[in-house]
């Protein structure tokens, strides 16, 4: 990482923000648009991260065979750049939530590859720039932003470069340390609060020894939110994949966040009180879920550029998960973005997904015990 890597904090309230000449967009007083989108760096990975292969756990991002080299230099298939011009022209958002997953180019680009000649990789600010700083440049001078960690940002993978770039958390030292898991934390923006929880380590799948929920439990448990909390984590509590199973080989409907779900058991598997949207990433897809026993609904937003997940081809509604059944789903297999909007009212807000180019696809009513999509 550069030298110049460094941090500052300001005192509320703050009326201008500038850093060597850079004018930086403050929180809005009143929150009418908040992008959110995750999963956007270029996937250049040769085989299985060594750390999350010694696991005996199933990681919904880990369980493909091969390589994966994404055309990075084809804005086509990797549209991380003009998608977030368009988010920065077309909706102007007053915030920006990333749930996580910045920084994909693990590995070399082979010889004689032309879609990704010429690309960086490893945790090193060449990467950083390529996969995150520069695509995102005209977004990050548009809005402020909320930065989720995701498990590319684990200390085994892109930690370094996350604590030292975007981990609002306070320096310890001259150099920010990557930790294995940060405090849970709030913000407010605009009158809207939001906790963000950091789940880049928890297993999707537990082994057979059984779950170690016990540090997310205490996590859930140290949580005090307003009423109209959301809650902001990279991994899913409630999401779906369409999985390779590591043993017959043959794809199959997978649950995530067996790790979080445990956490939630002794609250009957529902977030603190106060919480009435669950923002996540990971899955490399779009979906929205609304559940039996009116508990939050779950937004999964991994569609932000990087290689989609497989199709999820099933019908979800009456699926159990977590300790319910879902009540409604609808689900994309598309890149794009999603923007939320409170209603005239202020009784709901709406939703909707917006493909790289800014068309719209999909609305969706959230309200606190559920997402109806049309």
């Amino acid at each position: 990482m550069p030298s110049w890597c460094a941090s500052s904090s300001c005192r509320r309230p703050t009326k201008s923000a500038a850093i060597a000449g850079q004018n930086l967009p403050l929180p809005p007083a009143d929150l009418s648009s908040i992008a959110v989108f995750g999963d956007t760096g270029c996937r250049l990975k040769a085989d299985k991260n060594a750390a999350l292969a010694a696991r005996d756990t199933d990681e919904a991002d880990e369980v493909d065979e091969g390589g994966k080299f994404q055309d990075c230099n084809n804005k086509a298939d990797w549209p991380f750049e003009p998608m977030s011009n368009t988010i920065a022209e077309k909706a102007k958002p007053g915030l920006v939530i990333h749930v996580g997953d910045y920084l994909y180019r693990e590995s070399a680009c082979p010889a004689g590859d032309q879609g990704c000649k010429g690309s960086p990789h490893g945790d090193n600010w060449d990467s950083w720039a390529a996969d995150f700083f520069t695509p995102a440049a005209t977004l990050l001078q548009a809005a402020p932003w909320i930065m989720t960690r995701g498990n590319h940002e684990i200390c085994a993978r892109g930690g370094i470069g996350y604590a030292r770039l975007l981990d609002p958390s306070p320096a310890t030292g001259p150099q920010p340390a990557c930790v294995e898991m940060m405090d849970q934390y709030m913000v407010t923006v605009g009158g809207r609060a939001f906790i963000v929880l950091d789940s880049s380590n928890a297993p999707d799948d537990c082994p057979k020894t059984g779950c170690d929920s016990a540090p997310y439990a205490a996590q859930f448990a140290a949580m005090k939110p307003s009423a109209g909390t959301w809650l902001v984590t990279h991994r899913p509590i409630w999401g779906f994949t369409n999985s390779k199973d590591k043993n017959s080989g043959q794809r199959k409907l997978g649950i995530r966040n067996m790790t979080l779900q445990a956490a939630l058991a002794q609250w009957n598997g529902r977030p603190p009180q106060g919480i009435d949207l669950v923002l996540s990433g990971h899955i490399h897809l779009w979906e929205a879920l609304s559940f039996a026993d009116g508990r939050s609904p779950q937004f999964v937003l991994g569609d932000g550029s990087t290689e989609l997940a497989h199709k999820i081809t099933e019908d979800l509604e009456g699926q159990p998960i977590g300790g319910t059944t879902v009540a409604a789903a609808s689900t994309k297999h598309d890149f794009g973005y999603t923007i939320f909007e409170p209603s005239q009212q202020g009784k709901h807000w709406d939703a909707t997904f917006y493909d790289t180019a800014g068309t719209a696809n999909l609305t969706c009513k959230v309200e606190p015990t559920k997402a109806t999509c049309k």
